[in-house]
């Protein structure tokens, strides 16, 4: 499979890779470089912004500007001519919550346009579950923990009708990818079910993506490699990476054809760090923008 590293593009914690249909470009951030990074399709130009706090996710919103999970709370970004993001602070958890060492991590939009992320505490090492996902709408506001007793929250994705939410923790200790039913119109997860449990599998579930098919597809931290699980919880295909830790993917292109796969950079050098464009032989669904205007 012919696999396209962008060119002069290298992450310390390359995450949240999202494909912009209007502006016919993909975003994705560096966490701790705290930078939002920007292709055109087109052109292949690459760009970025300088962030004031951590940048762990972002969603495209209708308006044109970009929601964010950060570390201090949910924000908009609006990206400019000049090299620093503009950042407003739309809600944040208590600090009993959302305390120091943490953060925000994994978010997407689910079907409806509602904003959703999850925090973590920043030393994996310390292994402590204080981590909850939460819902973010302009007019209702900030909605959780919705799950709670997280290690490092991740995989959030949604089945291409809506009503099928996945979500993994990553860590080391957990390794586990659940289901639930969805509610689309309150936007509420119930049923929770274990989807897939990979303990003792090769690397660990970091972020995720849904094809047009309704399978899974979820980069294999630490294993170089993203692999596709179709609903019933199989695995029926992988894919080797040149970067041992990819950390997130996403559809996109012109066709939704195309897979961007983020990476981190343990200090390795090599491919570690690098971002990277194949295209699998399926499509996926387009993301839902952030909808400005409801609940």
């Amino acid at each position: 499979m012919d696999i396209q590293r962008i060119d002069g593009v290298h992450c310390a914690t390359g995450e949240s890779p999202t494909w912009n249909a209007r502006e016919q470009a993909w975003y994705w951030v560096d966490i701790p470089a705290r930078r939002v990074w920007r292709l055109d399709h087109a052109s292949g130009q690459a760009r970025h912004w300088e962030a004031p706090e951590m940048v762990a996710c972002v969603a495209c919103a209708d308006d044109g500007s970009l929601v964010a999970g950060m570390e201090t709370g949910v924000f908009r970004l609006e990206l400019g001519e000049g090299s620093d993001a503009r950042v407003t602070l739309l809600a944040a958890p208590p600090s009993s919550e959302l305390g120091e060492g943490m953060r925000f991590n994994d978010g997407r939009c689910d079907r409806q346009g509602r904003f959703w992320s999850g925090t973590m505490f920043m030393d994996m090492g310390a292994a402590r579950a204080v981590g909850g996902l939460y819902r973010y709408g302009t007019e209702g506001g900030l909605h959780g923990p919705v799950v709670s007793g997280m290690l490092t929250q991740n995989g959030l994705a949604w089945s291409p009708d809506g009503r099928t939410m996945y979500l993994s923790d990553s860590h080391p200790k957990v390794r586990t990818v659940w289901a639930f039913d969805y509610d689309t119109d309150q936007g509420i997860p119930h049923t929770k079910r274990v989807f897939l449990d990979l303990t003792g599998q090769k690397g660990r579930p970091d972020g995720a993506a849904v094809d047009a098919d309704g399978c899974y597809w979820t980069c294999a931290n630490d294993a170089g490699l993203v692999q596709r699980f179709t609903p019933q919880g199989k695995l029926d295909r992988e894919i080797a990476l040149p970067m041992a830790k990819p950390s997130m993917c996403a559809f996109g292109g012109p066709g939704l054809d195309t897979l961007l796969v983020t990476s981190i950079d343990p200090g390795t050098g090599g491919d570690a760090g690098s971002v990277v464009l194949l295209r699998p032989g399926v499509s996926g669904v387009a993301e839902t923008p952030f909808v400005t205007g409801r609940r």
